[in-house]
């Protein structure tokens, strides 16, 4: 069990180096990133004006965070690792979204 735990240890640290990226933020894994003019229809659902969005960065669509402990795995092949700092729309959006180099 203890050599388990000294196996995946140097992995866990590697992940936990790319979450200390996200300085006013989670990492999330989104399904795509996007200006907010391209997802303007979807804001308006969140009641979210274009220049609201705009002003915080880049829009996260589908977005839901990264674990690190338990069954929670990185991000899929089709996602995009972000550091987004406005969380509040249940994962339909994400704003303020820049890119994370997460290593995992």
């Amino acid at each position: 069990m203890f050599s388990r735990i000294l196996t995946i240890l140097p992995f866990a640290l590697l992940v936990v180096a790319g979450y200390e990226q996200c300085k006013n933020g989670s990492v999330q894994c989104c399904q795509s990133v996007q200006n907010a003019n391209e997802v303007s229809n979807l804001l308006a659902h969140c009641d979210v004006t274009v220049a609201q969005a705009a002003a915080q960065g880049l829009v996260g669509v589908t977005c839901s965070p990264i674990t690190i402990i338990g069954t929670g795995q990185g991000c899929a092949a089709s996602q995009q690792a972000v550091c987004c700092n406005n969380n509040n729309f249940n994962g339909v959006v994400n704003l303020g979204c820049t890119p994370a180099n997460v290593v995992a």
